[in-house]
């Protein structure tokens, strides 16, 4: 439907907002700093609200209707969640304050931290990445880490399934790596003799969603998972399907090396809207010197700081509080 812009609407000094009388001492701004037009519409206040509830109608949501985003239908993401993801005394609470101050805070996420390490089968869980991609960019970073850390450098090489989860070959190219592509079977599994003729002392890294995009459970996992293995490489698993495995079987237990898991997927968290997002990762034993911790502290008894550090120490901190309700 054909509309009006704000710019055609526009009448010369019109002003649709009524700032408070300013409680501090005015100060000039530098000349070269001042316009003598900002260049925006003028618009009465209804005009403003009806733009931007227009706008909001044009959106698609998960209010509005089914939310069309691959493995992201897999979940229900129940309204309390985003109420308890906004408590106050985790909302307002700053990742640098005195930990006596935040001990409640710090509580939830050692519990949450320690679910995960139980359902994934995992040595030691990291909650700082911010969201699955995130998580996924981590856990990358630490593998090349782990590799130069054991002078083998030369293993540059990510194998990404045709069925892997979509932000797997992008997380890949953005940690350095050069990305693989394998082909599936008739059967919509990864196929054998491809991951066998691919398997070398250049692989660094098979990431493998499991169930993967097709819906399918890889049917030789355990023969996917030793032919990496066997080569020297590292097996990532994607948590995007997570929720299909969640009770029945650890990955952990099937020698995956890291996985991130979505908390919008397989628990309750918040998605709509894009956030919080939060995309904590399990790792093996072998790869716990290389998790992710704060710059300014590194892990006690090392030097180490993976380059790799979100927004905050402890990322989207108040997720975990509706995770668990979850």
């Amino acid at each position: 439907m054909s509309e009006p812009t704000l710019y055609e609407l526009s009448v010369p000094d019109r002003c649709g907002t009524s700032l408070p009388e300013c409680d501090v001492p005015e100060a000039p701004l530098p000349d070269a700093l001042v316009r003598d037009r900002n260049g925006l519409p003028s618009l009465s206040q209804q005009q403003v609200v009806r733009h931007y509830m227009r706008l909001s109608q044009h959106n698609y949501g998960v209010d509005s209707g089914f939310y069309p985003l691959g493995s992201c239908t897999m979940k229900y993401n129940p309204k309390i969640s985003e109420a308890s993801a906004r408590f106050d005394g985790f909302a307002e609470a700053h990742p640098l304050q005195p930990e006596d101050t935040v001990q409640g805070c710090l509580s939830v996420m050692f519990q949450m931290q320690e679910m995960l390490k139980q359902i994934g089968g995992f040595a030691a869980v990291s909650l700082q990445p911010a969201a699955g991609a995130h998580g996924e960019l981590t856990g990358l970073l630490m593998i090349r880490a782990y590799f130069s850390n054991k002078g083998e450098p030369e293993r540059y090489q990510i194998l990404v399934p045709d069925t892997a989860h979509g932000t797997n070959p992008a997380s890949s190219a953005m940690a350095g790596f050069e990305v693989v592509e394998l082909p599936t079977d008739d059967k919509g599994n990864i196929s054998l003799p491809a991951l066998k003729a691919a398997c070398s002392d250049k692989v660094a890294a098979l990431m493998l969603t499991n169930p993967n995009t097709l819906g399918l459970f890889e049917q030789q996992i355990d023969d996917i998972v030793a032919c990496v293995h066997d080569c020297g490489g590292l097996v990532y698993g994607d948590g995007a399907n997570m929720s299909a495995l969640t009770g029945i079987i650890r990955p952990g237990d099937l020698g995956i090396d890291v996985m991130h898991f979505n908390l919008h997927k397989t628990f309750g968290a918040p998605h709509g809207g894009g956030g919080p997002g939060m995309g904590p990762i399990g790792v093996g034993k072998h790869l716990e010197p290389f998790l992710p911790n704060h710059p300014l502290h590194p892990a006690e008894g090392t030097d180490h700081v993976v380059d790799v550090i979100s927004s905050a120490p402890f990322g989207s901190a108040a997720t975990c509080t509706q995770a668990r309700a979850g």
